[in-house]
This record gives C-alpha cells, structure tokens and sequence, in this order.
C-alpha cells in the first residue's frame, strides 16, 4: 500500500518530466542520446513508471555471463528483463576511456560530473541507479564482458570518490557487445556506451 502511494505521489509530482529520452537498446544510431545538456540528464532519469522495477546488475550479468558461457546470443530484446528496462527512466552517453582500459579519459569527467549533478538534486536524491557499460565486437565475447563491467565498474567509482554520490545508490553492470546499438554495424564506436537507468527508490 506504501508503495502504491509513493508510486502516485510520485506521478503526480514529476508529471513534467515524463518523456524518454532514448530506448536501451534501440537500433538506430538516433537513438544514442550521448551528447546531453545538464538538463536533458535530470529530465531523463526523473521519467517514472506506474510499475516498480525489479531489474538488477545481478540479473543482468548472470544472463550475459550465461550467454557467453554457452556461446548463445544474448537476445535481452526478446527477455522479460528487456521489457522493463524499457519502461524505466534512462539516459545514453558516450564515456571516453584509453584503449583496451578502464581508465577514463579526462574529457569525459564533465560528462560524468553533469550526470552528479542530476543524481545530487532534490529530485533525484532518493533514487538508485544502474548502470550498464557497453562495447563493440572489438576482441572476444569474453574480453569484452570483462571490459565493459570493468568499466561501469570505473565510471560508478568516479561517481562516489570524485563526486560523492552515495555508493549504495549505484549498481554497475557491463553486457559487453551482446546489446549492440547498430548491429548492422558492430564495430561503430557508438556501440561504445553507457547507459543510467532509474531503478526506483529503495
């Protein structure tokens, strides 16, 4: 019952912000909504849901990691977990990392600091996040898995020690090049991303 009225409460409250601004895992590169102001940002992970989500970085990696494993594809489009995903608050930006790492590169810090600053404000406070590192088919399935979790991994830590956002407030998962972005073209740098979904409050 709490909950039914949090969600309403919610609703009504940010009404004005509930617009998408960009699918998860849409296959046109318009769609890579990578270049955002700081408002754009806020705009985007405030859009609610009537629904509370039940999607996790847990989830997520065990169906990547099976996938790989068994050398399947991932087919998150066709999955349960898609469909929420869908529906959830989220933005996509490109982060810049060196080659092959997960350091990020210094140009990127302003991307991530906007993304604190909308994480920071009032409306966001309460909220948790996940966030999902991407790659290209660069080097193997596996590598990839690895790198793009090393990533998320990276940018969640720039998040808490460089800005101070609260650590239990973000999960960080990496899917590798298993949800490509263009996969007519998996090699385009745009499939190079990640991705903030809004989880709720919990």
């Amino acid at each position: 019952m709490t909950r039914i009225i949090a969600r309403a409460a919610r609703s009504a409250r940010y009404a004005a912000f509930a617009a998408m601004l960009a699918l998860p895992f849409a296959v046109t590169p318009a769609a890579a909504q990578t270049n955002l102001s700081n408002q754009q940002i806020l705009q985007g992970l405030t859009a609610t849901t009537d629904e509370e989500p039940t999607v996790t970085a847990q989830i997520l990696r065990q169906m990547a990691e099976q996938a790989v494993a068994q050398n399947v594809p991932l087919n998150l489009n066709k999955s349960e977990v898609a469909a929420q995903l869908f529906k959830l608050a989220q933005i996509t930006v490109q982060i810049q990392f060196a080659l092959n790492s997960d350091i990020i590169r210094p140009e990127s810090y302003s991307t991530i600091g906007a993304i604190s600053d909308a994480l920071h404000h009032p409306i966001l406070f309460n909220y948790h996040f996940l966030i999902v590192g991407n790659t290209d088919t660069t080097g193997t399935r596996a590598h990839n898995l690895q790198l793009s979790q090393a990533r998320a991994d990276a940018v969640r830590q720039a998040l808490v020690t460089v800005f101070g956002v609260d650590p239990s407030r973000l999960e960080a998962v990496g899917l590798g090049q298993e949800v490509l972005q263009t996969p007519n073209d998996p090699t385009n740098p745009v499939n190079r991303r990640v991705q903030l979904f809004n989880i709720g409050l919990e």
